[in-house]
């Protein structure tokens, strides 16, 4: 992931539109696969991110060799340390099934060049490069299939190791179409070995934003090979025509909190924001600002609010274990899932726009208001909520909630008995 760096300049706004990606690209239309797949993948919501590399021998991100600028040669060394024997597919299949996860977003091969899978197209990968000889991602892909949850795989763009991507940041032409061609080998590799993948979710652009990155080539490639496997790009612009899912990295939909989405539109496209539970992506042995359950959840409710998924990484230890303090919030995750699930999966957003109270989400003519933040009032105001409403109960659809329909909106009265840490959700059907 793209870490940021805020100087003088970047606080400067230019413009309020985002950039656009200037090279041409052919009229994509998706197949009936295809719109179905986006539709599943709407109607998931939660998904488990994972970043996971040699970088975690070092224990400071995935970023490791660029902030701590590791020469290539030392850097490589870290093979030798990553032997993760412990782990266990099952395992990371359960944690993110328990938590209520319906697919799973692994680096297949993340800005430091190193192949977590089974490659022909470079030496330095896990097979070949560690003591390990085993493919993680193989073992992801036969588990996730027992257990329906969806694989998808992220792929970086850009790379700080190989020899034709520098050359070609700087202007050669020859290599560049040569580091392209080995991108192009390795995402066949990937949609050919490891049966049907959900998503390639592609990060990197922004390393060289005015570049012809190919990706008339790579997303043709990409359709050709597996029709019903859509495709994401983080490049923090406009989607480009070929994609099938708009991604925000550390932000809902609409939002720029994060700094990447400056004047990004929501588009049509499925949407998903990306987060992570403490501050890095990659283990980070000193990071332990650990994001509690009920921000997660938050996350997770206002990101269903504006129709968008949430996908929450993880970024296991050297030796192949999800770190423990993980384990625990996304078990605490899974209770909530497990019982408030209704108000998630195969929902709609975009019903009414954010409020300082929480937000809404529809399933056919059921709204359920998700009361994030209790107002000191002894109500709530939805506005221009003017549909009629013909019952207002608590979710569990035991207890009435006394309502009042106006002209510029909706009074709702929670009672106090119905008081929740986390989120308490008002269940209104609509006529």
């Amino acid at each position: 992931m793209k870490q940021k760096f805020l100087t003088l300049f970047s606080l400067v706004v230019f413009t309020v539109s985002a950039q656009q990606y200037s090279y041409p690209m052919p009229e994509y239309v998706p197949t009936a696969g295809n719109l179905e797949a986006r539709k599943e993948f709407q109607n998931m919501k939660f998904g488990m991110f994972i970043h996971w590399g040699v970088y975690s021998v070092l224990g400071d991100g995935e970023w490791v060799m660029h902030q701590q600028k590791i020469k290539l040669d030392t850097y490589k060394k870290l093979t030798k340390f990553f032997n993760p024997q412990d782990f266990n597919a099952k395992e990371w299949v359960q944690i993110a099934k328990s938590a209520g996860m319906k697919y799973i977003t692994i680096t297949s091969r993340h800005h430091d060049s190193f192949s977590m899978f089974d490659t022909k197209a470079t030496d330095y990968d896990i097979i070949d490069a560690t003591r390990f000889n085993r493919d993680p991602l193989k073992e992801l892909a036969e588990e996730c299939k027992k257990e329906g949850i969806k694989l998808n795989f992220y792929y970086s763009l850009l790379d700080w190791a190989r020899e034709d991507y520098k050359l070609g940041k700087k202007g050669d032409a020859v290599n560049w179409d040569n580091y392209i061609k080995f991108m192009k080998t390795q995402l066949t590799e990937l949609l050919t070995n490891y049966g049907e993948i959900g998503c390639i979710w592609f990060d990197g652009h922004w390393d060289r934003k005015q570049a012809n990155w190919h990706y008339d080539e790579i997303y043709s490639l990409i359709h050709e090979l597996s029709p019903n496997t859509l495709i994401a790009n983080n490049h923090h612009i406009q989607p480009i025509p070929g994609e099938d899912i708009q991604t925000f990295e550390r932000d809902l939909p609409g939002e720029n909190k994060g700094g990447f989405s400056h004047g990004v539109q929501i588009s049509q496209l499925p949407l998903e924001s990306c987060a992570t539970m403490a501050k890095s992506w990659g283990f980070n042995i000193n990071d332990n600002k650990y994001k509690s359950t009920k921000q997660l959840i938050n996350f997770l409710v206002n990101a269903a609010g504006k129709n968008g998924n949430l996908l929450l990484n993880v970024g296991p230890m050297p030796n192949g274990e999800i770190q423990p303090e993980f384990v625990k919030t996304l078990k605490e995750v899974g209770e909530w899932t497990s019982k408030y699930g209704e108000s998630i999966y195969g929902t709609k957003g975009g019903v009414i726009k954010s409020q300082d109270w929480g937000t809404i989400t529809k399933k056919d003519k059921t709204l359920y208001v998700h009361i994030l933040n209790p107002s000191s009032e002894p109500y709530i105001f939805i506005p221009e909520l003017n549909e009629k409403i013909r019952s207002a109960t608590s979710f569990d659809g035991k207890t009435k909630i006394k309502f009042k329909q106006v002209k510029e909106g909706t009074f709702i009265y929670p009672q106090k008995n119905l008081n929740n840490s986390i989120d308490v959700i008002i269940k209104l059907i609509i006529k």
